[in-house]
């Protein structure tokens, strides 16, 4: 077997690697994984795309913090929306890149540098599309809703972002997946009172009345929902439970926290009522985030054409990416990425040169012949 270590982080153009639609796609996607960019440091992989972007004279570039957007202006009737986030969650001694014949392995190769190559690959290689293109590269995925970079520019540019469809490069094995299941974390609390542990029975233990919470919690059956065609099943774990003050008192306060995956036919309020259902017996219930969940929508145009080109069939995200940002503002997205969701995040990560070459052969045709 063939072994060959990737690490070099020079500008693409000096690797000669993106001067064809025939540049080794596998190649770029290691150049990518090469350079580090753990969520908040995006600066050096950020400053290297947009050298890349703006040497192609079809793009207009715009940068606002580490987040960059190239954008045709061609007069077409429709826009497309192609982004992908930049950022990597931390290594797992698997930094390096490395590649094994067709295959590269290494941190954030699948989640998401694979999609990223070929979101840049397709800006510096389709200069004349049917319709106009916006590429989107944005930091801090990996964190909160707040530190998004694409919730950034759709806060404070989002004339930037805006357009008819979108797609989000995120690892889905190649294939489509529609929508996106939403995310709820919950806390409960339980009071009890306290007392010292040598006569515990003056006092009530918090994490004692936990247990019918967590009983709920681990004998949970989530729904199974299929909305147009695509299948979600719902969540409930319990992540995180704190309590007590010292080794010698009887806890009066214990707090569960509890992550819920929801399907698209419920809004986030009506998830959290059934949250509450599910945890009865708390003394308090509260939402302490919330991200809504996107319904399937395949029915734009241009969806319609890259689901026809890509072999017409799709499946539903279980899990939540930032689709949901565009549904929210009334932008039809979907998922589609090189890269298996499985190994996303894991010391095992990698992506395969077929996942690779094929969404970039799906997506460059559908901006060659989508209807404008």
């Amino acid at each position: 077997m063939t072994i060959v270590a990737v690490t070099s982080n020079r500008c693409y153009e000096e690797m000669k690697i993106l001067s064809a639609p025939s540049a080794d796609l596998l190649d770029l996607t290691a150049q990518l994984v090469g350079i580090p960019s753990v969520s908040q440091n995006e600066v050096e992989i950020t400053d290297q795309i947009e050298q890349c972007l703006t040497r192609a004279e079809w793009l207009d570039v715009e940068r606002l913090d580490n987040n960059l957007v190239a954008r045709t202006s061609l007069g077409r009737g429709s826009r497309f929306v192609l982004a992908g986030h930049s950022d990597t969650v931390p290594g797992n001694q698997n930094e390096a890149p490395r590649i094994e014949g067709d295959t590269l392995w290494g941190l954030g190769s699948a989640d998401m540098k694979g999609g990223l190559a070929t979101i840049l690959q397709l800006a510096l290689t389709v200069p004349e599309p049917a319709v106009d293109v916006t590429y989107v590269f944005y930091s801090c995925e990996e964190l909160t809703s707040g530190e998004n970079g694409l919730e950034l520019l759709f806060a404070e540019r989002p004339d930037l972002v805006a357009g008819d469809a979108a797609l989000l490069a995120e690892p889905t094995a190649a294939g489509i997946e529609a929508g996106c299941q939403g995310i709820l974390q919950m806390e409960a609390v339980t009071e009890g009172r306290r007392a010292h542990t040598a006569r515990g029975w003056l006092g009530v233990n918090a994490i004692h009345l936990m247990a019918p919470l967590l009983d709920a919690v681990a004998a949970y059956q989530g729904r199974r929902v299929i909305i147009d065609g695509c299948h979600f099943r719902e969540g409930l774990q319990a992540v995180r439970i704190s309590a007590g003050v010292a080794d010698n008192v009887v806890p009066d306060r214990a707090v569960l926290r509890v992550n819920h995956r929801f399907a698209p036919d419920r809004t986030a309020e009506q998830a959290a009522d059934h949250v509450r259902e599910v945890l009865g017996e708390a003394d308090e219930v509260k939402v302490i985030e919330c991200a809504p969940a996107a319904a399937p929508s395949l029915g734009h145009p241009i969806l319609q054409a890259l689901l026809a080109e890509a072999g017409g069939t799709y499946t539903g995200k279980l899990g939540w990416t930032d689709v949901a940002r565009f549904a929210a503002r009334g932008i039809p997205a979907v998922n589609f990425g090189p890269g298996d969701p499985v190994v996303a995040h894991t010391q095992g990560e990698r992506v395969s040169r077929s996942d690779l070459e094929r969404v970039y052969a799906v997506v460059r045709n559908v901006l060659l012949r989508a209807p404008a």
